[in-house]
């Protein structure tokens, strides 16, 4: 598998993951700020939180750092918690914000037309 595929399914495990507060999972949420991997396969995450005082702060990373090292091919696992920038609703993906009703999203469809 290469490097690209493992950090395909790495992505789809994102999508596995949900903010329990919201019905969409943490990547399209935008909470997934970035992904790198080295030579060894070791994935390196930096994300964030909807909000530094959410109250799965202390179990959210951890959850994501036993599904990515379930992945097959992944040697291991570092989420780092980051809250700069800070986490808004501009980060999300516009199938996100069309799920949950953000109206702005539906101006910016007709913008890009």
């Amino acid at each position: 598998m290469t490097s690209s595929e493992l950090r395909q399914q790495v992505i789809q495990v994102f999508r596995t993951i949900y903010d329990p507060e919201m019905p969409v999972n943490i990547y399209e949420l935008g909470l997934i700020y970035e992904v790198n991997m080295d030579e060894t396969r070791f994935v390196s995450i930096r994300m964030t939180l909807t909000a530094p005082n959410c109250p799965v702060a202390g179990t959210l990373p951890p959850e994501v750092e036993a599904k990515v090292r379930g992945v097959h091919g992944v040697s291991g696992v570092k989420p780092d918690l980051v809250f700069d920038p800070p986490w808004t609703k501009n980060m999300m993906s516009e199938a996100a914000k069309l799920q949950l009703g953000i109206e702005d999203v539906i101006a910016i469809a007709r913008i890009h037309r």
